[in-house]
């Protein structure tokens, strides 16, 4: 049984990696660590932040959808 759970830890995480489901985690944990009284956006809020990033960046080419 523990080496199933490892397995499907190992799993989600492989997953969360791959979609970069990950980011905002990263994000947040950036925030605190490196500016710890800056306010922490909201997935949403961190969302759109992050779309409107790629969008202004001539390197991300061209968006179909």
């Amino acid at each position: 049984m523990r080496s199933l759970r490892r397995v499907l830890r190992g799993v989600r995480w492989y997953v969360r990696e791959l979609t970069d489901e990950s980011a905002y985690d990263r994000y947040v944990a950036h925030l605190r660590r490196e500016h710890p009284d800056a306010r922490v956006p909201s997935r949403r809020d961190f969302e759109r932040m992050r779309t409107d990033r790629q969008e202004q960046d001539p390197r991300q080419g061209f968006r179909c959808c």
